[in-house]
């Protein structure tokens, strides 16, 4: 009975020992950034095939206004700008974070944010007044990629956005801790990322479909 015992008591301590490994198993940061490498490459990808969509249709006017006739390259360039500093303010926030400031890193992040919502609404503004004037996606397939190309990174501009406000709660809550560190390193990938694609958006389609 007490060789039973002795066995049911060792068997507990060893699946107790066991769970006690997997609930403080550390993350892999490596797998982390592997993954969400993975996952930009795909996005790539995404953006790869609205590029050569829009590269094969962006002459196709049916008739209707032409790039000339709708791009305003001041407006554009006022949205590119608040992109392009969004991208300088991040990476102030990330100094902030590698010396463990939190409201440094937070009001940096609060910057960031501010400047992608200001893109956001530039697109918005733009896109409105398109359609307003009758210029929407379903006119041409002209405007048909240029709304689905430009769409698609202002999606992303959007999740990216929500992704960071979400950071910033967690990271007020629970401060500089590395699951938070991972995922702003994650984020700040994201977000570099699309200032990447948006300087090839604004290169391909608003200067090239201007001049």
């Amino acid at each position: 009975m007490s060789d039973t015992n002795t066995l049911h008591a060792g068997g507990a301590a060893a699946l107790a020992a066991r769970e006690y490994h997997l609930a403080h198993e550390p993350h892999p940061e490596n797998g982390t950034s592997l993954g969400f490498w993975l996952y930009l490459m795909s996005d790539c990808l995404i953006f790869a095939v609205l590029f050569a969509t829009y590269g094969v249709l962006g002459r196709n006017y049916a008739g209707g206004p032409t790039g000339a006739d709708l791009l305003d390259l001041k407006l554009v360039a006022v949205n590119t700008a608040c992109l392009l500093l969004s991208s300088i303010t991040f990476g102030f926030a990330m100094l902030q974070k590698q010396q463990r400031n939190v409201q440094g890193t937070l009001a940096w992040l609060a910057v960031t944010g501010l400047l992608g919502l200001a893109f956001l609404g530039i697109e918005l503004y733009e896109f409105a007044h398109m359609i307003h004037e009758g210029a929407g996606p379903q006119r041409s397939a002209f405007l048909s990629s240029f709304f689905t190309l430009v769409g698609t990174h202002g999606l992303h501009v959007t999740f990216g956005t929500i992704w960071l406000v979400t950071m910033m709660f967690q990271i007020g809550k629970h401060g500089l801790i590395p699951d938070n560190v991972r995922r702003l390193n994650c984020l700040s990938m994201f977000w570099h990322f699309l200032d990447v694609v948006w300087i090839g958006v604004f290169t391909f389609v608003y200067l090239i479909g201007v001049l």
